[in-house]
C-alpha cells in the first residue's frame, strides 16, 4: 500500500469520525437556493434535478446538483428546495409602475380616447411625488409577489421612482419621461428633457441596481426635432432610451401624414437608433421596418394584454423573432392591463400568437419563457448580467412552489411554467443576492401601510374625478 493511499485513508477516517472536518474545507458563501428543479435558462437549456444555486456577494458562483454544491460550499443561509423550482427572476420590459393607483379608472376604450380623455387629465390633476412614491411601492409589492425582479419603467418624478426601487430592493431601468405637453413634472418637452438630463447625470453609475435612462413618450407627443434632441442627450451620456413605438394604427398614420413614412422608418430617418433603444409594443412595423429593428439591434417589448385591451392589434412577434430581433415581454401599466402579472403575459402572449397564425407551433413555451428571462435581458441590454442562472451573473432568481394541485402531475417543467404557473405560486424572490420575499411574504415593503394609503388616495381620486 502506497504512502499516498495510506494518507488518504487516514484523512477519510478522520472525516468520518469528525464530519465538521469536511465542512472546514468548503468555501464560505452567503446563500444557497435549492430546488427539485433548477431551470437555468442558459445556452444549454439546462434543467437540473435536485439542483442548487450558490451565491456570494450578490453574484452567482455556482449552479449544479445539490450534492456538488453542498460538497463545495458552506452557506450562511440555505433556502430549502423541497417541492420547489428555481429559475431566473422575470424581467418586465415595459411598465408605468405608479399607474397602479389608476388601475380600473378608465376601461374599454381605444388607446387615443383612453390617453387623451382620461389618463392625461387624471395625471395632470393627481400625480405628484407622493402619488408616484405610493404607486411605485404598490407596484413593487405586486411585482415582487409575482416573481418579477427587474422592470423597465417610464413615468414622472423619476427621482422618486429610483428612491422606491432602492428601498424595495428590485432592479430597474428608470426612464425620465420626455413629452411635449404639460405633465406632472414639466410644462413642455424642453423642460422635461432638462429634467431627464439632470436625473440621468445624478444617478448614472451610482447604484448597482438602478440604471437611469431617457423615456421620450412617442412620435405623436414629440416632434422629430425633440426626438432627435433626446437621442443626442442620451448619446452624450451613454444612456439607453425606452419609448412607445408603432403601438397603434393612429401612430403609424400620424407618421405617414406628417413624415411620409411609417413610424419605425421615421425614427430611422432621424438616426434615433444610434444608441441602445428599447421599443415598447411594436404592433405595426412593416416587413422592411422589422429588418431595420434587427439591423439596429433594437430591443422590442411585447405587451399582449394591454394591446388586446385597447384593441391596438397583435404584434408580429413571430416575424421579428425570425429576423433575429431580441423580444422581451412587458405588462405596460396597471391602468391599461390591469395588473403586473408576468405569468399572465407569458401565457396570453404565447396563445395569442398561436391563434393569430392558426398554428400551435409558431411560439413554443421555451421561447416564451426565454422572452421573459434570457431574451428579455438581451432586449433591454442586460444579457451579460441577468436573465439566466450562470456563474458570474447577478443573483436575481426565484423559487416556484410545485405543491399546488394545478402542478400535478409534472411531465415538462417548461410547459408548467408557461401554461400553469401563476403569481400565487412564487415562494421566494432574490435580487442581487438579497432575499426580498420568503414563503410568499415580501420583506421590504410595509404592506399594511401601502394598502391603507392606496385606499385613502383612491377614495380622494374618486371624489375629485366626479368634479372634473
Amino acid at each position: 500500500m502506497t504512502k499516498t493511499v495510506i494518507k488518504w485513508l487516514i484523512t477519510l477516517s478522520l472525516c468520518l469520525l469528525n464530519p465538521e472536518a469536511i465542512a472546514e474545507d468548503r468555501s464560505s458563501i452567503d446563500l444557497i437556493i435549492k430546488g427539485d428543479y433548477v431551470v437555468a435558462m442558459n445556452d444549454a437549456d439546462q434543467i437540473i434535478r435536485q439542483g442548487a444555486v450558490a451565491v456570494e456577494s450578490g453574484a452567482i458562483v455556482a449552479v449544479g446538483p445539490f450534492v456538488d454544491i453542498d460538497r463545495r460550499y458552506r452557506a450562511k443561509e440555505t433556502l430549502s428546495g423541497e417541492e420547489r423550482l428555481v429559475m431566473p427572476g422575470l424581467i418586465n420590459g415595459h411598465s408605468h409602475a405608479a399607474m397602479t393607483l389608476l388601475r380600473g379608472i378608465a376601461d374599454d376604450l381605444s388607446l387615443n380616447e383612453w390617453l387623451n380623455d382620461y389618463i392625461f387629465p387624471a395625471e395632470r390633476t393627481f400625480v405628484d411625488p407622493e402619488f408616484v412614491r405610493l404607486g411605485t411601492e404598490l407596484a413593487c409589492w405586486e411585482m415582487v409577489r409575482g416573481g418579477t425582479t427587474t422592470f423597465v419603467d417610464m413615468y414622472y418624478h423619476s427621482e422618486t421612482i429610483a428612491e422606491v426601487v432602492d428601498s424595495c430592493g428590485m432592479r430597474a431601468f428608470v426612464s425620465a419621461t420626455v413629452i411635449d405637453q404639460k405633465s406632472p413634472d414639466a410644462n413642455d418637452a424642453e423642460e422635461s428633457l432638462k429634467n431627464a438630463v439632470r436625473f440621468v447625470t445624478k444617478w448614472q453609475g451610482k447604484h448597482p441596481r438602478i440604471t437611469p435612462i431617457f423615456g421620450p413618450h412617442a412620435n405623436y407627443t414629440l416632434n422629430a426635432s425633440q426626438l432627435r434632441a433626446t437621442r443626442d442627450a442620451a448619446r452624450k451620456l451613454g444612456a439607453p432610451i425606452s419609448i412607445h413605438m408603432a403601438e397603434s394604427i393612429f401612430e403609424v398614420e400620424y407618421a405617414r401624414d406628417n413624415y411620409g413614412m411609417g413610424s419605425v422608418s421615421m425614427f430611422e430617418s432621424i438616426d434615433f437608433f444610434d444608441g441602445p433603444t428599447i421599443a415598447a409594443h411594436m404592433v405595426w412595423p412593416s416587413e422592411q421596418e422589422i429588418r431595420i429593428l434587427a439591423e439596429r439591434n433594437v430591443g422590442v417589448i411585447y405587451n399582449p394584454t394591454s394591446n388586446m385591451k385597447t384593441a391596438a392589434g397583435v404584434a408580429p412577434i413571430v416575424r421579428m423573432l425570425e429576423e433575429g430581433v431580441a423580444v422581451g415581454i412587458g405588462t405596460d401599466g396597471a391602468a391599461s392591463n390591469n395588473d403586473l402579472d408576468m405569468w399572465e403575459e407569458m401565457r396570453i402572449g404565447g396563445l395569442l400568437q398561436k391563434v393569430n397564425h392558426m398554428d400551435p407551433k409558431v411560439l413554443t413555451a421555451k421561447t416564451v419563457l426565454s422572452m421573459a428571462t434570457r431574451m428579455g435581458a438581451d432586449a433591454i441590454g442586460l444579457a451579460d448580467s441577468i436573465g439566466s442562472l450562470e456563474s458570474g451573473k447577478r443573483a436575481d432568481l426565484i423559487q416556484i412552489m410545485l405543491d399546488d394541485v394545478h402542478h400535478l402531475p409534472i411531465y415538462d417543467v417548461i410547459s408548467h411554467l408557461v401554461y400553469v404557473t401563476d403569481e400565487q405560486d412564487v415562494d421566494s424572490v432574490i435580487v442581487d443576492g438579497s432575499i426580498l420575499m420568503r414563503d410568499g411574504r415580501p420583506l421590504r415593503i410595509d404592506r399594511e401601510r401601502v394598502r391603507q394609503a392606496a385606499a385613502a388616495l383612491a377614495q380622494n381620486i374618486q371624489i375629485k374625478m366626479k368634479e372634473l
